[in-house]
């Protein structure tokens, strides 16, 4: 299965470098703008499914993007639970390192990324073969590239495109 990942576009949460988990936050300008160069890279293309986070950033970035996707709440952010709102530069040194180490990471009164791991990949045994276009967000797409292993981590409105197996049915 092919998976074209977007992540999407800025929000005036993302600009001030707050976590924005859960939150349901609508993109800002920025964030609107970006969807326009990649209307005429997905135009055209046939996918098996389109798909959104059912958050308002993510689905309007879709239809903005692609002109339609279906939602799925699987494809949400990790839940970050009390550190919701919180800009990156006030967590403290043992929350920040945590968070970038991510594997092991618990957001406290939230989600692990073992559960975001959980539902996502729930997602995907649910999918037929083929092409799929997904508009999620940075810590979906950092968990899948990782376990592909890619490092990479997108800016918002990027796309990374990934060869998945099910690893699990091997």
């Amino acid at each position: 299965m092919r998976l074209w990942l977007i992540r999407h576009g800025a929000t005036d949460w993302s600009e001030e470098g707050r976590l924005c988990g859960w939150t349901d936050i609508p993109l800002s300008a920025q964030g609107r703008s970006q969807a326009r160069p990649l209307r005429p890279r997905l135009d055209g293309r046939v996918f098996e499914g389109v798909w959104t986070s059912d958050l308002t950033r993510a689905s309007e970035f879709a239809c903005l993007a692609a002109g339609r996707a279906e939602t799925d709440p699987r494809l949400r952010e990790i839940d970050f639970g009390e550190l919701e709102g919180r800009r990156w530069v006030d967590c403290d040194r043992s929350t920040r390192d945590a968070l970038a180490g991510f594997d092991g990471f618990v957001a406290p009164g939230g989600e692990s990324v073992a559960r975001l791991e959980e539902r996502v990949g729930a997602f995907l045994a649910s999918l037929r073969p083929g092409e799929h276009l997904l508009f999620t967000h940075g810590g979906v797409i950092r968990l899948l590239t990782r376990r592909v292993g890619l490092a990479s981590y997108p800016a918002p409105g990027e796309l990374t495109i990934v060869e998945w197996a099910d690893t699990d049915a091997e």
